[in-house]
């Protein structure tokens, strides 16, 4: 076999971009950052960063959103934290234009967590939001608060911000996914208001919970009820052992 020679190749750069999202008033949100540097700098963006020679892409995703935002997430085989998010590899992005510095290889991440706290900003990242879904995806095309001009979000970050909310919608439909988004205990009516979120429709009640319980395992009754809802004491549940949704809720047409 003949010699390698990476000489031969040219060198490129490996990020993580992350997909961030949760429900805050009853609206899916997306982190994003204000970029402190250029390229873009100034523009709203995904947190990420590069990829460190000695580090696995789900450790680079993790360490870059504690970095840029102070939020901590957890791989799913992992036991989960107070305030960790489910994190998943979610798709790579490769265009030769995508990033005008050099050539740069993003390997996106999807990280899903309940209503979380206001972000504190870190890195290179000047500041950081929970945004709605529907402000960073409008049919505008761009993105501003407080009365700055709007402007899309950096990069290719918009494509990468649909394919992650896409996830999202999709497997809810027949995994336990949208347990990510609920505390440890929650009613079925919390459970309700994260699908509606996510699909950005409203759905029936009473169809609702005879879907989400009939399935064996999917949801196992907590033995406590709540009323921080309103209205009479509703039971709380928590995750159960089976995370497939058997049969799937198909997402509404809208």
């Amino acid at each position: 076999m003949p010699p390698y020679d990476p000489s031969t190749f040219p060198p490129f750069a490996v990020t993580v971009d992350l997909v961030v999202l949760t429900v805050r008033r009853h609206a899916l949100c997306a982190l994003v950052v204000r970029r402190g540097e250029s390229p873009f700098q100034g523009r709203w963006a995904l947190p990420g960063g590069f990829v460190r020679i000695d580090e696995d892409l789900a450790a680079a995703a993790a360490r870059e959103l504690v970095e840029e935002t102070g939020l901590c997430a957890h791989d799913p085989a992992a036991p989960a934290v107070g305030n960790g998010a489910h994190l998943e590899q979610l798709a790579t992005y490769g265009d030769p234009g995508r990033d005008p510095r050099m050539r740069v290889v993003s390997v996106a991440h999807l990280a899903l967590a309940p209503d979380l706290p206001a972000p504190r900003a870190g890195g290179d990242a000047n500041s950081a939001r929970w945004a709605p879904v529907e402000d960073l995806l409008g049919p505008g095309g761009g993105f501003a608060r407080d009365g700055e001009q709007s402007a899309p979000l950096a990069f290719d970050h918009a494509r990468i911000l649909d394919d992650g909310v896409e996830r999202a919608r999709s497997k809810i439909e027949y995994s336990s996914l949208a347990t990510a988004f609920c505390p440890p205990e929650f009613t079925v009516g919390e459970l309700r208001r994260v699908y509606e979120a996510v699909w950005g429709v409203a759905l029936d009640p009473r169809n609702f919970h005879r879907k989400v319980t009939g399935t064996p395992g999917f949801l196992v009754p907590s033995g406590g009820t709540t009323t921080r809802q309103g209205g009479r004491p509703a039971q709380l549940f928590r995750a159960g052992a089976a995370t497939v949704l058997n049969p799937p809720m198909l997402r509404p047409e809208v």
